[in-house]
């Protein structure tokens, strides 16, 4: 399988210690590229430093929803100079986060519109982050009657809400949710996405897939979502990463070449 992680955080403290074998169990699992996430500025910038040192790795800058109520107007620009970058490819994550709640939901939305301004501005596509707060996140999508190019992470959503991201032209990312005993709604949102708007991901290192649940996830691991969306699809795991890898490269307008393996770090 030639694979595309979508969105991973090898730029997580979870990976201090061995980073290095993290990415070459990918590479051997057949993880071809990887996006890497950022959640604040320092985490964005180590993004673009792995990014840099490593073909097929690719960075997406961005601030978190749990840290809005700490952005100030400096990091919006340092985010936007970071956005310069040939290894920035996206623009996240960002989004709204009503379960934590770790900053003031009106603060959430200032931030996310600002930087959903700054994805206009500088052509890049997104990486948003939902969790109970759909309703919010597709009026702030809708709010100017813009058009944004990128992804809803870790969809988890229902039928009715995956359609209403999809008419935005957004694709869904899949992750290790979908194997999990117990998932239900996921494997039915599944069935029915157009296969031309799904992607795949891991949000490594979180939401390990199973039999690994509750233990560090790694993009290695991305093998298990490729299998388990094949069986839900009827479709061999082969042909699931060959397709989500190309919706993956045509989301965050990447070359289709296949990837030259090195690991340098």
């Amino acid at each position: 399988m030639r694979l595309f992680d979508t969105h991973c955080h090898l730029n997580d403290e979870a990976y201090q210690e061995d980073l290095p074998t993290i990415i070459a169990r990918a590479r051997a699992a057949g993880v071809e590229q990887m996006l890497v996430v950022g959640y604040d500025l320092p985490s964005s910038q180590r993004a673009l430093q792995l990014a840099e040192a490593e073909k097929g790795i690719y960075a997406a800058v961005g601030i978190h929803p749990h840290d809005a109520a700490t952005v100030t107007d400096d990091d919006l620009r340092s985010l936007e100079a970071m956005l310069t970058h040939p290894q920035a490819v996206a623009l996240g994550e960002i989004g709204l986060d009503y379960h934590y709640d770790h900053s003031p939901r009106p603060r959430q939305q200032e931030v996310f519109r600002q930087q959903l301004a700054l994805a206009q501005k500088t052509g890049k596509p997104v990486v948003i982050h939902g969790r109970e707060a759909h309703a919010d996140l597709l009026a702030a999508l809708k709010a100017e009657g813009d058009t944004y190019q990128g992804v809803m992470h870790c969809f988890s959503g229902s039928n009715e809400i995956a359609a209403a991201y999809l008419d935005l032209n957004l694709y869904l990312a899949v992750g290790g949710p979908v194997t999990f005993k117990n998932a239900r709604k996921l494997p039915e949102v599944v069935k029915r996405l157009p296969l031309d708007r799904l992607l795949l991901e891991t949000d490594a290192p979180y939401l390990a897939p199973h039999p690994w649940r509750g233990k560090r996830n790694e993009p290695a691991f991305l093998v298990a979502v490729a299998e388990q969306v094949g069986t839900i699809l009827g479709i061999a795991p082969g042909e699931i990463a060959e397709l989500t890898r190309e919706n993956g490269e045509a989301c965050f307008g990447l070359a289709s070449a296949p990837v030259e393996i090195e690991h340098s770090l």
